[in-house]
């Protein structure tokens, strides 16, 4: 039997090739849309793929269903619910369909979007019961699914309550679960974990949101954990349930001059190198989205306009193209290009750069005392704030700065600061970008560091610019 995982780190997704290599048939669950190492899978292991199977209608990353289909005439199959306007086969619960001596039963578990589906795997070789189950975005490793993705979210919570309870927590205790998403996704809750897999009875006796037997207690706790929704999520599930997409988007080198010229236009320019070497020397209006660290995609669904042109600049010409494919696969595709020669090219010709200064968490407070204008801007989310925050800054979420935060002197200098520095490096980028003066990025540690160091922090809800 075949069964392979493979994963897009970046965004934290998860999808499967599974079949019987004696049978020589394969089928692909959730397929990403770069399909390359499905094909070079079932080409190695000697296997045709005759089928994908869509858990659901995804919200946080283009499917690769298309593209797959295109290549190798497989036949698609989603639950009727999902109604997608491409050639499908519609499933409903209790299907089942047979690869060899795989079978793959359907099992409708709707919640986290009402057409979704999870699927047992039932290796007919060794019994008739399941072995594991592919259970999409209902259940994580560690948490469930969020319930706010298709429908109201009180209605999506319960729905996930009672697909747990009559589906998947009904399974064997020894049958594997394998989610559609590891941790950092954006489709599940803070208690995701990174391990790939786990099995019905540990996530029965371990899961602390499955320990909620009651249906109203668990729709409380689902709905008090929720976090922003993925940005593009009506375009991304447009495009998934749209006609199939087949096209990949060609991505130009540009010259530093070309790069110019897109900026003075209007492009929005994403940086992907690190954020110190963002700080030490960046073009004019760029972004700070550093490629090195996951959840890439993620971030650019928050920055990029998806009715503005996207110039990616690197350390070189691989960097460009990766943050490209990387942009395709959450569905930013105005893509105008990227630096060709990475930002070497750009001090070559000796065009001008600008910088952000970095200070430590622990000098923060010192620089405060001997700069008493200095501004703080805090871009954590508001729960983190609540929790705890340094007096007198100011809370701005890093992904909704579109303008400068209400409260903000443009004309002082502002210190951004988050919990680790990371998210601080984009925030600080979207300041400059908008026309502060004097930005500071907060680095090593954050508002937690502080309180670590003795500082004593405000706590409870405050407004953002008071």
């Amino acid at each position: 039997m075949i069964f392979r995982q493979i994963t897009h780190d970046d965004l934290g997704c998860a999808s499967y090739l599974i079949g019987d290599e004696h049978a020589g048939v394969a089928a692909v669950v959730d397929p990403r849309f770069e399909i390359d190492e499905y094909l070079d899978l079932a080409r190695y292991m000697g296997v045709s793929i005759e089928h994908i199977f869509e858990t659901h209608n995804h919200a946080d990353h283009v499917s690769g269903h298309g593209r797959l289909a295109a290549a190798t005439g497989a036949t698609i199959h989603i639950h009727r619910a999902a109604e997608p306007e491409y050639a499908h086969e519609p499933l409903q619960d209790g299907d089942e369909f047979t690869l060899g001596r795989l079978t793959v039963r359907a099992l409708h578990t709707p919640g986290h979007r009402p057409e979704h589906t999870s699927f047992a795997l039932i290796d007919t070789r060794r019994g008739e019961e399941p072995w594991a189950v592919l259970c999409g975005d209902t259940l994580f490793v560690g948490d469930v699914a969020r319930p706010d993705l298709a429908i109201e979210k009180s209605d999506g919570a319960r729905g996930i309550f009672r697909s747990l309870r009559t589906k998947l927590l009904s399974l064997p205790a020894e049958v594997e679960v394998w989610p559609g998403h590891l941790g950092g996704s954006m489709c599940g809750g803070p208690g995701m974990d990174m391990k790939i897999s786990s099995t019905i009875g540990f996530e029965r006796d371990h899961n602390p949101t499955l320990a909620i037997a009651d249906e109203e207690a668990f729709v409380a706790e689902a709905l008090a954990k929720l976090g922003p929704q993925p940005p593009n999520l009506e375009a991304i599930v447009a495009l998934n349930r749209g006609p199939l997409v087949t096209d990949a988007v060609e991505l130009l080198p540009l010259a530093p001059r070309q790069v110019e010229e897109q900026r003075r236009a209007g492009a929005l320019l994403v940086d992907v190198r690190t954020d110190q070497q963002f700080d030490d020397a960046h073009i004019e209006d760029a972004v700070c989205n550093p490629m090195l660290r996951a959840g890439f995609g993620s971030k650019l669904a928050w920055i990029a306009d998806r009715d503005q042109e996207v110039v990616f600049v690197g350390r070189d010409d691989e960097d460009g193209r990766r943050a490209g494919r990387l942009a395709v696969a959450i569905g930013v595709r105005r893509l105008a290009g990227y630096l060709h020669g990475g930002m070497t090219s750009w001090r070559q010709e000796r065009r001008p750069v600008l910088a952000i200064e970095r200070v430590a968490v622990g000098d923060l407070l010192d620089r405060r005392r001997r700069r008493p204008e200095l501004q703080v801007l805090d871009v954590r989310d508001r729960h983190e704030w609540e929790a705890g925050y340094l007096p007198g800054s100011l809370l701005q979420t890093w992904h909704d700065i579109t303008a400068l935060p209400e409260g903000l002197d443009p004309d002082a200098p502002v210190a951004v600061i988050c919990a680790s520095g990371q998210r601080a490096a984009t925030a600080a980028s979207l300041v400059r970008r908008l026309g502060a003066r004097e930005v500071i990025h907060v680095v090593d540690g954050g508002v937690p560091t502080l309180a670590e160091l003795g500082v004593a922090l405000a706590t409870g809800p405050r407004h953002r610019s008071a």
